[in-house]
C-alpha cells in the first residue's frame, strides 16, 4: 500500500488513540484537598461513585448536583428516610432511581461495613466530622486508605456557622462542581451578612434570653444545645442561648425546673415527623409534609406540658418551633432570619424568611418547596 493511503489513516488513528487517553486523563484526574478534619487528601476529581456516610448529606448534593442528585450515590444512611421522609417522599417521587441507592444503614451505629463500602466500588466516601475521632480509632480511616477509597470529612452539623461555607466549596471541587458551589456561596453571604449588619451593634443585655428545647416530644425534656448548632443560631440571629451560660458541650440535658425558674423572653423548639422511626413521638412534624393546622395543635400540645403555660414567654406568644434539620442543611440561615425577624420585628420588617427559603429552591434545588418549617404559636 502507499505511503500516501496509509499515512494519512494511521495519523487519524494516532490523534483519535491520543484523544482517547487525554479524555481518560482529564475523567481520572486526581487533585489534592484540604477536607474539614484539616487532612489533605488525594481524591479523584468528578468521581462517579460516591457513598454518603449520612443520607441528609443530600441536603448539599442536591444543590450541587441538580439535576440528578442521586446519579453517583452508590450508597448511603439510613437517616433521612428514617428522619425526614418528607423531603425523601419528595427527592423519591422526582428520582425515582433512589430508592436503587444501597442502604448503608444507621450511620451513627458503632460498626461501618468496609466490606459493602469497597463491594460498591467507591470512589470517594463522605464522612461528618463528628465521625472523625471514631473513625481512627476502630481503623476505619486506614482501611479505605489501604483499599484506594479517598475519605474525606464535611461538617454541617457540629459548627455550621463556620464550617457550612468551607464544606460546600470542598464538595464543589471534588465532584468538579465549583460553579454551583460558588452561586450557593455568594447567596449564603447576601443572606447571612444582613442578619450580622442589623443586629451587630445590638448590646448583649438588650438582647432576648432564649431557651430551645432539642426534638422536643421526642426527646425527655429539656434537651437542649450549648454554644453550637442552633444554640449558636439563636445568638448570630440576636440572642441570647440559654444553654451557652450552663454548657460547653454541643448538647446538653437541662433540668425543667430550672429552665421553668429562669423563665426565658422566648421558647423555641425544634420537631420534625419523626412518627415512621418513633411511633410515640409527640413532636411537632415539622417539614415538607406539614400542615398548618397539625402543626399548631402539636406545638399547643408541647406547651400545654405542666408549668410551662407561667412563662412569659408563652403568656407573650413567643414560642416557635422550628425544623429539626435545620441543625444538618447548607441552608440553616433560613432559621435564622425567621429568629432574627421573632427577636427583631422592626429591624427585619423587609425580611420575609419564608420568601427566601422558596427562592432558594428555585435557584439550588431540584424539588419544590411544601410544606411548614418553622412556627409561632398561635
Amino acid at each position: 500500500m502507499a505511503a500516501s493511503r496509509w499515512l494519512p489513516r494511521l495519523i487519524s488513528a494516532l490523534a483519535l488513540g491520543m484523544a482517547v487517553l487525554g479524555a481518560s486523563t482529564a475523567s481520572a484526574e486526581t487533585i489534592e484537598v484540604t477536607d474539614l478534619a484539616g487532612r489533605v487528601v488525594k481524591v479523584t476529581r468528578d468521581p462517579q461513585k460516591i457513598v454518603l456516610s449520612e443520607g441528609r448529606q443530600l441536603y448539599t448534593l442536591a444543590m450541587l448536583d441538580r439535576d440528578d442528585p442521586f446519579r453517583r450515590v452508590v450508597g448511603w444512611g439510613n437517616d433521612l428516610i428514617a428522619n425526614d421522609p418528607g423531603a425523601w417522599q419528595k427527592y423519591l417521587a422526582k428520582f425515582p432511581k433512589a430508592k436503587d441507592v444501597a442502604d448503608m444503614g444507621n450511620p451513627y451505629a458503632a460498626d461501618v461495613s468496609m466490606e459493602k463500602i469497597a463491594a460498591l466500588g467507591t470512589e470517594v466516601y463522605i464522612l461528618d466530622l463528628s465521625n472523625y475521632f471514631k473513625a481512627q480509632e476502630t481503623g476505619l480511616l486506614g482501611k479505605l486508605e489501604k483499599a484506594g477509597i479517598a475519605t474525606i470529612f464535611v461538617d454541617f452539623r457540629q459548627d455550621p456557622t463556620q464550617n457550612v461555607l468551607p464544606s460546600v466549596q470542598l464538595l464543589g471541587r471534588v465532584l468538579g462542581r465549583e460553579t454551583e458551589a460558588n452561586a450557593f456561596a455568594d447567596y449564603y453571604l447576601q443572606q447571612t451578612r444582613r442578619i450580622y449588619a442589623r443586629i451587630g451593634a445590638i448590646p448583649d443585655k438588650k438582647k432576648p434570653l432564649v431557651f430551645v428545647e432539642r426534638a422536643a416530644g421526642l426527646l425527655p425534656c429539656c434537651a437542649t444545645f450549648g454554644p453550637f448548632n442552633f444554640g449558636r443560631f439563636i445568638e448570630e440571629a440576636g440572642g441570647r442561648n440559654w444553654g451557652s451560660q450552663y454548657f460547653s458541650a454541643f448538647q446538653a440535658q437541662a433540668a425543667q425546673e430550672k429552665v421553668l425558674s429562669d423563665n426565658p423572653d422566648v421558647y423555641f423548639l425544634t420537631g420534625a415527623n419523626w412518627y415512621g422511626s418513633n411511633p410515640g413521638s409527640t413532636a411537632v412534624s415539622l417539614g415538607y409534609d406539614a400542615t398548618p393546622e397539625k402543626v399548631q395543635k402539636e406545638l399547643s400540645a408541647l406547651m400545654g406540658r405542666p408549668g410551662f403555660q407561667q412563662l412569659k414567654a408563652v403568656q407573650g406568644k413567643k414560642v416557635m418551633a422550628f425544623y429539626h434539620q435545620f441543625y444538618d442543611a447548607p441552608y440553616y440561615f433560613v432559621a435564622e432570619l425567621a429568629m432574627a425577624k421573632e427577636f427583631y420585628p422592626d429591624l427585619f420588617r423587609d425580611i420575609d424568611p419564608e420568601a427566601v427559603f422558596k427562592e432558594f429552591h428555585e435557584k439550588f434545588l431540584p424539588i419544590s418547596y411544601s410544606g411548614v418549617f418553622w412556627a409561632k404559636l398561635q
